[in-house]
């Protein structure tokens, strides 16, 4: 069956009529489905008739076709209710993969129904407002800045570079997908998780039964649609699943990774991360595995990172490729000039990038220290030129390979399966320019620019702010201790009202996003609003009812001894304080529903943490408590 099945269209390899022979050839291909990306990361899917298709092809490039409510996607405060038509307009730029259900069977064909999934753009009033557009216009404002920047300034360090003879700037972007996957009965076993994360027992570890059938399933479905995949592999969390009397995998609760090649092209970067996570929950679903791509499925274990790495490489016009990230020499030098200003300015504009990686509760609490997740704005290139190094704790971290100079890029740690990859991106390449655009016309060579990015908090620079760090090759987590990791990059932000915060204390950082009249201020501002909206309603409408659903199960429990019924109380106490109001005093839980209903976001925040705090030392104290009582 699968021979018979087309799994992608390649972009540029056809044109109208040898799309529509390709799909005379395919007639299980039933459907096709538009898909726009709104500013929340959403996809749209929908079921059109391939006959529409077919009949209206020109239609579907022209914004004529398909149009939606902008008003029921995450576009707020641009497509009103009073000003809902979002026009779709398809994008042949990029790879259109297909969708099959394998629950549908064609009746003339006997093979799986397809649907036609067609990437396209969001356009409102005349004007593109989706996430690939953003991303699509914020690489050709900096494609276009940096040829004028390169031709019109001298670059020191890169004398040798024919600047005059870039043909064009190309973005490589790349994604990594890590999940969780488990049997659907599994319950977690926090403690048993914990304890074989730190002792390391599931990375690299062997698949087994179906995780291993599902894993080697989803990795030759996305080599089938040309995405190249790199590997597959178990991640750090997880545990040993077990056999049943039938000889059945079950109990399974594994922490997993794919990767695949970068892409030339950022949009399809994009596509390629979206389309694996639909193959990813389809294939493991159909072996009978739950996926997760939370960031924090499971307080208290590892969380499920999205590394995105980024780079820029000039194609010049004889067709000769130059990564614009190495230097000439990779043993005297980490970065070229232009490298050096790319992490600059993504670091010093962070706090405007933030948001739009980080922008959920779920977010947030895996960035935390201990588990391999970054918590401050700081790089690291290595800890001499010519020794690469690996440093995992920081945010942003140099890859090179002294023997491939066009392998060096940047890998941002911080996103997570639910990042807007195509927003990110935009935010990244957008503060690199800035970064560039100083390391250039101010002269500098390469050694300066080290040693500036290479600053002590206390040191004063032309570009990088005075009273942080931005680069360390120490251990972040294990080396400082809170205070100190604090003086010296900088207090991160702990909720998404604090980075809303923190962004908005910064408009001259927004300032670099908004410069090239592509991610918008109103983009920015409907992007601010939209993530608010979620946390708001998320803490009100989930989080804390289900923190009082779980004060209901730490039960009193049978018990003679005074250390016993000295911990129960000191629970009950705890209980009280989290869930219960009382004559003249509210609950935490209480205080925080209110805060929210007024809006107040300062006293909302706080008290979001200290219900964190409290609740999770809470579930440790409970287990100590229960697990010291023996039943007779």
């Amino acid at each position: 069956m699968a021979d018979e099945l087309l799994y992608y269209i390649p972009a540029g390899q056809y044109g109208k009529e040898g799309v529509l022979s390709l799909l005379a050839q395919h007639p299980e291909i039933k459907f096709v489905s538009v898909v726009g990306i709104d500013l929340a990361g959403n996809d749209t899917d929908e079921k059109i008739p391939i006959r529409i298709f077919k009949e209206n092809y020109d239609d579907f490039f022209a914004g004529r076709a398909v149009q939606t409510d902008g008003s029921s996607v995450v576009l707020m405060n641009i497509a009103t209710l009073n000003d809902a038509r979002v026009d779709m307009v398809t994008d042949s730029s990029v790879n259109w993969y297909i969708d099959y259900n394998y629950e549908n069977l064609d009746e003339e064909t006997g093979l799986p129904t397809g649907t036609l999934r067609i990437p396209a753009f969001l356009l409102h009033n005349d004007r593109f407002v989706d996430s690939r557009a953003i991303l699509k216009k914020s690489c050709d404002y900096v494609a276009a800045e940096l040829k004028k920047l390169l031709t019109t300034h001298p670059v020191k360090g890169m004398e040798n570079v024919p600047f005059h003879e870039i043909q064009d700037i190309i973005f490589t972007t790349g994604t990594e997908l890590e999940f969780w996957v488990k049997t659907p009965s599994e319950k977690h076993s926090v403690p048993n998780l914990s304890i074989s994360q730190k002792l390391q027992e599931q990375y690299w570890q062997r698949m087994r039964g179906n995780v291993r059938t599902a894993m080697e399933q989803t990795v030759d479905a996305l080599e089938k649609r040309g995405m190249l995949v790199e590997m597959g592999h178990k991640e750090v969390g997880g545990i040993k699943p077990h056999v049943d009397d039938n000889g059945h995998i079950v109990d399974v609760a594994e922490q997993l990774e794919l990767d695949w090649r970068f892409s030339d092209n950022p949009l399809q970067a994009g596509d390629n991360e979206l389309e694996a996570r639909i193959v990813v929950r389809e294939i493991f679903r159909k072996n009978g595995l739950d996926v997760s791509f939370r960031a924090k499925p499971i307080i208290g274990v590892a969380g499920s990172g999205e590394h995105t790495h980024v780079g820029i490489v000039a194609r010049l016009k004889n067709g000769k490729t130059i990564n614009l990230l190495a230097p000439e020499d990779m043993k005297a030098d980490f970065l070229s000039t232009i490298g050096y200003g790319f992490i600059m300015g993504i670091l010093k504009n962070y706090e405007a990038t933030n948001p739009f990686v980080s922008s959920t509760t779920d977010a947030f609490n895996r960035l935390k220290p201990g588990f391999e997740a970054p918590v401050c704005i700081v790089t690291s290139l290595g800890h001499t030129p010519d020794v690469p190094s690996r440093n995992r704790t920081i945010l942003i971290g140099l890859i090179r390979d002294i023997d491939n100079p066009k392998a060096t890029r940047f890998e941002l740690r911080a996103p997570n399966p639910f990042t807007n990859t195509y927003l990110a991106a935009s935010c990244l390449y957008l503060t690199a320019l800035d970064g560039i655009r100083y390391a250039v016309t101010s002269g500098k060579t390469p050694a300066e620019l080290l040693a500036e990015l290479s600053k002590k908090p206390e040191d004063k620079a032309d570009y990088l702010e005075e009273g942080r760090a931005y680069r360390c090759e120490e251990n972040v987590f294990e080396d400082f201790t809170d205070e100190e990791r604090d003086a010296e990059f900088g207090k991160p932000p702990a909720t998404v009202w604090e980075n809303v915060k923190i962004m908005r204390a910064n408009p001259d950082k927004v300032k670099v996003l908004t410069a090239g009249d592509t991610l918008t201020a109103d983009i920015v501002d409907s992007f601010v609003a939209s993530i608010l909206y979620r946390w708001s309603n998320e803490l009100e409408d989930r989080i804390i009812p289900a923190v009082e659903a779980k004060l209901r199960l730490f039960k009193h429990l049978e018990d003679d001894d005074d250390l016993d019924k000295k911990r129960w109380k000191a629970i009950k106490a705890v209980r009280i304080e989290l869930g219960k109001d009382k004559e003249g005093k509210k609950s935490i839980c209480t205080r925080l529903k209110d805060a929210l209903e007024a809006r107040d976001y300062d006293t909302a925040s706080a008290l979001q943490l200290e219900m964190t705090r409290k609740i999770e030392a809470l579930e440790v104290a409970y287990r100590e408590y229960r697990n010291n009582i023996l039943d007779d």
